[in-house]
């Protein structure tokens, strides 16, 4: 099996979770690579002990430059504050890294502009973003629905991506309830694409939006307990129309009494329906319809069935970290020059989330409907 050797920048939660999948590589079948992680970069250099404890480096470094002038290295995992996502990830394609990027994919528009100028000038590098909720299986029956054209006419579509740990005031601020290092954006951004990931691969693109955006907690204790500005929305409802003229009802929410972590999907048709979410993580709930016949949403357990095929018996349950795996089996097996069986979710679905998320801001300006440019 060939080795794809990975650095990774920024050694926080996400780039821990990757370092697992990573190390559980052998419980997919059949890959034809496997990511190894030979380096890792955080300012923190503290970060860098659980990645040194559990993998082999051969860097390890406060500064990521250093990482991308190891010729060993082929790809990137990033993860760091939007307000760096700009340079670090010019600075991985330009140095001919294959680069899996976490969203937003820049703090604003023209942030994202300007990386994906640098892709466009670099075809051969391998960009993608993060966005794992697609690969539960659930979701997976949803994509083969709307891909077989078993909806009919499509009624309206709901997407959502709901928090609730912001729900405690006294919880510390952080960088992602800073404008500066978040962005405008708040929960958009952090959120946002996890949402938009499978309308805008179904081509269900948005062409106008009216948006209701909530700063519940404008203050916040800082490290040393005292209250300092918290200027990021916390909740976002994005009502729209798609191109194909249904309505689209999104929403992004890190203040959603009792979501833990909940992600979900609703399509209506004229000739079916479905809803999945990760509250319920193995159930999908479908209502086949023929003209004049009964309206009866029904329930299947899923079990375990994914695009990558794994060492899980079917019985079994599908977990978040479960779909990290997924996502990253979708994006080595790229890097491996196959057509993924689900691709990750891709520079240009990211451009069109920044397009409504900057759309929705001026929405919320003028409390009026705005059309996306």
């Amino acid at each position: 099996m060939r080795e794809i050797k990975f650095g990774v920048i920024g050694c926080g939660l996400m780039g821990r979770e990757f370092a697992s999948a990573a190390a559980r590589w052998m419980h997919l079948l059949n890959m034809p690579a496997k990511p190894v992680i030979v380096g890792a970069s955080d300012v923190n250099a503290g970060a860098m002990e659980w990645f040194k404890t559990h993998h082999s480096l051969s860097t390890a470094t406060t500064d990521y430059r250093e990482l991308l002038a190891d010729p060993n290295i082929e790809a990137i995992y990033c993860a760091v504050p939007h307000n760096l996502h700009e340079q670090i990830y010019i600075d991985c394609i330009r140095a001919g890294k294959h680069l899996f990027a976490e969203k937003p994919f820049g703090i604003d528009l023209p942030s994202a502009e300007r990386i994906i100028a640098v892709n466009d000038e670099h075809p051969e590098v391998v960009v993608r973003c993060s966005s794992e909720f697609p690969f539960f299986p659930g979701a997976q029956r949803i994509v083969e629905m709307v891909q077989n054209g078993e909806f009919g006419q499509i009624i309206e579509l709901k997407a959502g991506f709901c928090h609730s740990s912001d729900l405690d005031p006294n919880k510390p601020i952080n960088w992602k309830r800073r404008a500066e290092t978040n962005g405008e954006y708040g929960c958009m951004g952090d959120l946002g694409l996890h949402v938009l990931h499978l309308p805008l691969r179904f081509g269900f693109k948005p062409k106008n939006v009216r948006a209701l955006l909530s700063n519940v907690f404008s203050q916040r204790p800082n490290a040393q307990g005292e209250s300092v500005p918290c200027d990021t929305w916390d909740n976002a409802i994005l009502a729209c129309e798609s191109a194909q003229g249904f309505p689209m009802l999104l929403e992004t929410k890190r203040i959603s009494p009792g979501d833990t972590d909940s992600w979900y999907i609703k399509i209506l048709g004229t000739k079916n329906s479905a809803e999945f979410s990760t509250k319920h993580p193995k159930t999908l709930r479908t209502m086949p319809y023929e003209p004049g016949g009964r309206q009866a949403w029904q329930e299947e357990d899923l079990g375990y069935s994914s695009a990558y095929p794994a060492i899980t018996g079917h019985i079994f349950e599908f977990g978040f970290s479960d779909a990290i795996l997924q996502m990253w089996a979708a994006f080595v097996d790229e890097l491996a020059g196959n057509q993924p069986k689900f691709r990750c979710a891709t520079p240009a679905e990211a451009l069109g989330s920044h397009h409504l998320f900057t759309a929705a801001l001026e929405s919320q300006r003028t409390g009026q409907t705005v059309t996306i440019k």
